[in-house]
């Protein structure tokens, strides 16, 4: 930057340089009159006071990218409104639109605000009412309760509906079990001996490869063995023991009859087929299936007496997973009688039937228990929240004292569906007495806390306000119950320092209740496992992840084109 006096001493002239020359910033012409030396100096002392901050603002200016100004004009409206003071005053009503809205959070919305439908509803409504920054403040917030309010109802509404569709009968499922129970009685190739009489042997034979399966779904009980079968090595040595109730025998008998799954060798009982299953043997499970406290908790209305506002939409999901009908059924609990019911098979697996078996197991008999009784894939290692870090405060109620006093909160949790027993060694423990005495204590804390709560309905009646009588109801419950699932929580007390971890490859969970599972995990693991909501052969299923299971239907058979249950 330059100050150039022309000899004439009637102008001066503030000059800065750029690549393409000189620029000028600015030039004072004088007048012709004569002007004293005095006022001149007084005149440039004020330029030479003012220069270093013009010299300080085009810096930042041309740091800003105004060095593409070629005129002192496009410098002039960059520099006019900081010289002059004047600053956007967008920063200030956002402040102040901040604090309106600060203060209208703590306020209640006025009676009678009618709410506009949509945006631009809101906006056409702003512009012909003129509404100040507080009431569109007001109904600004008045919209997005209102919202929030109606995506709950409709969380709430899928999950209940979602529940009510994993614990229904598919109609094509009802179908093939009616169609095939009519076969029993009509056919007698349908009611042939399972397996042939001279296979009978084999039944108890330890050398072969032992599976166990619990189930009165026909269809799900035919893609496990049909699945164990195709991905097994040895295929011969394989004996699957398949155990339904007496209302689902004959169906399963019939599929099994008229499908054999060679050379495997398969087992149809019904529960009422083994002479050890007396009410003398299992009169806690006789308690769990006919007490109406019992039944009502688990077949009950499940949004009645709950108080939806002080609970997340996950929450509830878990809850009503956690009241599933299934787990007051007795081809629930079977599992913990084993040994008894097998008195013979030293070593067995057993196996859920929402799995598919897409590797060989029969690696499965050569791992070492180390004196074990259980070889389970542990479910606190993993990051997933749902299925793979779960520990014993995921199951438990620890405000319980009998819990709180017992159990370790952090412990690990293990999972049911595909698991190697030793029998051997279970017999030698006392692991069904602490099953039953616990789930016994289980049953007598829910039927207290029923009890206790249609006590609290008759005492209250109507002198306090719903919300008042849910708080309570909902703190007698967290106090009496014990645990949320109804099958695995007794068994992870009974089975404590009888478990013997084994690689999580061999059995991978949670297809039933991830959207995202990855495929590629999917597609490595020997058992894929859909325990959850989302059963493949419910229209709730995801369908990305059904193909896993489906392709191990035969839908080419008569029975199941008849009932219509179609390949998706």
């Amino acid at each position: 930057m330059q100050l150039h006096i022309s000899p004439s001493m009637r102008s001066i002239t503030i000059s800065s340089s750029n690549s393409n020359g000189f620029i000028d910033l600015m030039k004072i012409k004088v007048a012709a009159r004569h002007i004293s030396y005095r006022t001149l100096f007084h005149t440039i002392l004020i330029l030479a006071f003012l220069l270093p901050f013009v010299f300080i603002l085009t810096a930042l200016v041309t740091l800003e990218g105004v060095n593409k100004c070629s005129s002192l004009d496009c410098l002039g409206r960059r520099l006019g409104p900081r010289l002059l003071g004047r600053v956007d005053d967008s920063g200030r009503l956002v402040r102040d639109f901040y604090k309106i809205l600060s203060q209208v959070k703590t306020e209640e919305i006025p009676d009678g605000l009618k709410l506009p439908v949509s945006f631009s509803h809101l906006v056409s409504e702003m512009k012909s009412n003129q509404y100040d920054a507080r009431t569109f403040a007001f109904m600004l917030k008045a919209m997005m309760e209102k919202l929030e309010r109606e995506i709950r109802e409709s969380k709430f509404s899928e999950l209940m509906n979602k529940h009510f569709a994993a614990s229904s009968i598919p109609k094509s499922l009802h179908c093939l079990s009616l169609r095939l129970t009519d076969e029993y009685s009509s056919n007698a190739h349908a009611r042939r001996q399972l397996p042939s009489p001279e296979l009978l042997p084999l039944l108890s034979d330890n050398s072969y490869h032992h599976f166990v399966l619990s189930t009165d779904n026909i269809l799900a009980a035919s893609v496990v063995v049909s699945s164990a079968v195709k991905s097994s090595l040895n295929p011969e040595k394989i004996v699957f023991h398949v155990i339904t109730d007496k209302k689902t025998y004959a169906a399963m008998h019939s599929w099994f009859a008229l499908n054999p799954i060679s050379p495997a060798i398969i087992e149809v009982k019904g529960v009422h087929q083994f002479d050890w299953l007396t009410r003398e043997n299992v009169p806690v499970l006789e308690a769990v299936e006919s007490h109406n406290a019992i039944r009502s908790y688990y077949h009950g209305n499940h949004i009645a007496g709950a108080n939806l506002s002080d609970i997340t939409p996950r929450r509830f999901a878990s809850k009503l997973q956690a009241r599933s009908p299934k787990y007051i059924s007795l081809l629930n609990h079977l599992r913990i009688y084993l040994p008894e019911l097998f008195p013979n098979l030293d070593k067995v697996v057993f196996l859920d039937d929402d799995v598919v078996i897409q590797r060989d197991l029969s690696p499965l008999w050569e791992i070492d228990l180390e004196g074990k009784v259980n070889g389970a894939v542990e479910t606190c290692k993993g990051d997933d929240e749902w299925v793979m870090n779960k520990r014993f405060k995921n199951y438990f109620n620890f405000s319980h004292p009998l819990i709180a006093n017992n159990l370790n909160q952090d412990e690990c949790a293990w999972a049911y569906g595909m698991n190697i027993f030793d029998l051997r060694a279970w017999r030698k423990t006392n692991i069904r007495e602490s099953y039953h005495s616990w789930l016994k204590e289980s049953i007598q804390s829910l039927m207290l806390a029923y009890d206790a709560e249609n006590e609290l309905h008759k005492t209250i009646g109507n002198k306090v306000c719903l919300t008042a009588m849910d708080f309570s109801l909902q703190n007698l419950k967290s106090n009496l119950t014990m645990w949320k699932l109804g099958t695995l929580p007794p068994a992870l007390i009974a089975f404590r320092g009888h478990v013997r971890p084994i690689d999580p490859s061999w059995h991978m969970l949670g297809l039933g209740y991830q959207n995202k599972t990855n495929i590629e995990n999917v597609k490595k693991a020997a058992v894929i496992h859909y325990n959850g909501q989302s059963k493949p052969w419910l229209e709730i299923g995801f369908e990305h992840l059904r193909p896993f299971w489906a392709i191990y239907v035969n839908y080419s058979n008569d029975f199941i084109k008849n009932c219509h249950i179609l390949q998706s």
